[in-house]
């Protein structure tokens, strides 16, 4: 079993499929992100319990919906790649509760704040994602750990190139980024969109008063 910044990487049948899944469908960009969320997440969770193999499959799988294998639906990319994940585990046996825990970290992992206050795989895989894309929680990860989990899995232009790509996952279904930090990205980078107000869906309701 190798190890990065001190993280042993599973390598059980189930990871390695994982990863063979994830590096046939993504670029570097993704892949090399998708790891260093789990190591990330790792780090953050040093005291905590969880199981390794499913936060690593959440996170490899957390960006499938970005990808062009999977980013062809019209719901939001966390639900693509939630799915995904689940169809893969149900496939090597692995029991629904397992199931749904990687399900729910996937889908939630652009939600801040709640996920910190669920199941460690859930909260672990969140808590990557924003250590790698915003630089949260990296005081709790040495400057030695960060170089090592960069050198393997490099970061060149990385702001840019995710921003990149998070558009080119999301454009295509813009009605999906409202309520979620998504819109974001298609407000700079799209020319013509419109946020949806959730005011405004109030106050233009069916409902007569």
């Amino acid at each position: 079993m190798s190890s990065i910044a001190g993280i042993e990487i599973p390598d059980s049948k189930l990871a390695e499929e994982a990863t063979e899944l994830v590096r046939d469908v993504t670029d570097d960009l993704v892949y090399d992100h998708s790891r260093r969320v789990f190591l990330f997440g790792s780090l953050n969770g040093r005291e905590l319990k969880y199981d390794p193999e499913l936060l690593y499959v959440g996170a490899m799988f957390h960006d499938l919906g970005l990808t062009p294998k999977y980013r062809e639906s019209q719901q939001r990319f966390e639900i693509d790649g939630a799915d995904a994940a689940a169809d893969f585990l149900r496939r090597h046996g692995i029991g629904d509760d397992e199931t749904q825990l990687v399900w729910t970290a996937i889908a939630l992992h652009t939600t801040p704040e709640i996920p910190a206050h669920m199941a460690p795989e859930i909260a672990l895989v969140t808590a990557g994602v924003e250590a790698d894309v915003l630089g949260l929680g990296l005081d709790r990860i040495t400057a030695g750990e960060r170089a090592a989990i960069v050198a393997a899995h490099p970061r060149p232009d990385f702001k840019n190139r995710i921003l990149q790509a998070f558009n080119d996952g999301i454009k295509h279904r813009p009605a999906t980024t409202f309520g979620n930090v998504k819109a974001d990205v298609l407000d700079r980078f799209v020319p013509g969109f419109e946020r949806t107000n959730f005011v405004d869906i109030i106050l233009g309701s069916s409902w007569p008063e």
